[in-house]
C-alpha cells in the first residue's frame, strides 16, 4: 500500500498534491488538544488552503463533536457553516510521540483537513483506510523522519 500520493479530484479532472512534505511534522513532546487543533490550523494557513478564521471553525466543530477517530488519531475540521474560510483542500499531518489529551483518549496522530465542496468526503474516506489497518499505524509511529511519515501517508494518495 505505499508509493502513491495523496491526491483529489480538480475541476480540470487532473491530480494534485493535497499533502506536501512541509505539511508534515513530528514531534517528540505533547501539546494541548488546542495546541495540537492550532498547528494544524496553521500547517493549512500556510499552504493557502484555509483563512486564519478556520482555527476557530475547528474550535466549533470540536465543541459540536470530538473529531477523535479512534486507532489514536483525531481529524479536526471546519463546520459545514464556515466553509468560506476554505480556500483550497489540503491536509496537515503532525504526529506526537508523547501524544495529546483529546478528551480523555490519547491521540499521536492529528490531521488537519480542508476540504473545498465535497472533496473532503474522498479525504477522510483515504485516511480512514488507511488508519484501519494496524499495521500501517505502526509503521507511521515508526518512522524516525517527516520525509519517512510521508511516504508512508502517500499510501493514501491517489
Amino acid at each position: 500500500m505505499t508509493g502513491t500520493t495523496l491526491r483529489t479530484e480538480d475541476e480540470d479532472d487532473m491530480s494534485r498534491d493535497v499533502l506536501k512534505i512541509d505539511q508534515v511534522r513530528i514531534h517528540s513532546g505533547s501539546v494541548t488538544k488546542e495546541h495540537a487543533m492550532r498547528e494544524a490550523a496553521d500547517i493549512l494557513e500556510a499552504a493557502g488552503a484555509v483563512t486564519s478564521a478556520y482555527y476557530d471553525a475547528m474550535l466549533q466543530r470540536e465543541q459540536t463533536v470530538s473529531t477523535y477517530m479512534g486507532n489514536e488519531l483525531a481529524i479536526p475540521h471546519g463546520t459545514n457553516e464556515t466553509k468560506d474560510a476554505i480556500l483550497d483542500s489540503a491536509l496537515s499531518f503532525v504526529r506526537y510521540d508523547d501524544g495529546v489529551d483529546w478528551d480523555g483518549e490519547k491521540v499521536s496522530f492529528v490531521v488537519g483537513i480542508a476540504g473545498k465542496g465535497d472533496e473532503h468526503l474522498d479525504i477522510l474516506s483515504q485516511i480512514a483506510l488507511l488508519f484501519s489497518e494496524d499495521e500501517e499505524v505502526a509503521r507511521l509511529k515508526a518512522a524516525t523522519t517527516a520525509e519517512e511519515l510521508f511516504a508512508l501517508l502517500s499510501t493514501v494518495n491517489r
